[in-house]
């Protein structure tokens, strides 16, 4: 009988040569394309491209999280926050609410 032969298809083939170069290319090739991609994309679009596709992930993740989701990097972020951050920090982002609240009620 004779043999078939079947494609790969291009989601094989892709997915294979992205596990081969991320064995031979390492951590810090993928790094260096992050930042390159980042700098070229911050180039040709403005603040508004990037609020609007904030909006679009926001929305998108809270569609698939529940309130305890939220919770948890909440506290993870806090907790990071407070490790990096001496009380200067914590003082200048509390003035800087509390000047937010006078102008929102003084209008």
């Amino acid at each position: 009988m004779a043999k078939i032969e079947q494609k790969m298809s291009r989601a094989d083939a892709g997915r294979l040569g992205g596990e081969k170069t991320s064995k031979t290319r390492g951590r810090e090739f993928y790094q260096q394309i992050g930042k390159k991609g980042g700098t070229s994309t911050s180039k040709k679009h403005s603040n508004d491209f990037y609020k609007e596709i904030g909006k679009k992930g926001g929305s998108s993740t809270s569609n698939t999280h529940s309130k305890t989701f939220y919770q948890e990097i909440g506290k993870k972020g806090g907790a990071s926050t407070s490790k990096n951050q001496d009380t200067t920090f914590y003082q200048k982002i509390g003035a800087k609410g509390g000047r937010a609240e006078r102008r929102k009620y003084s209008s």
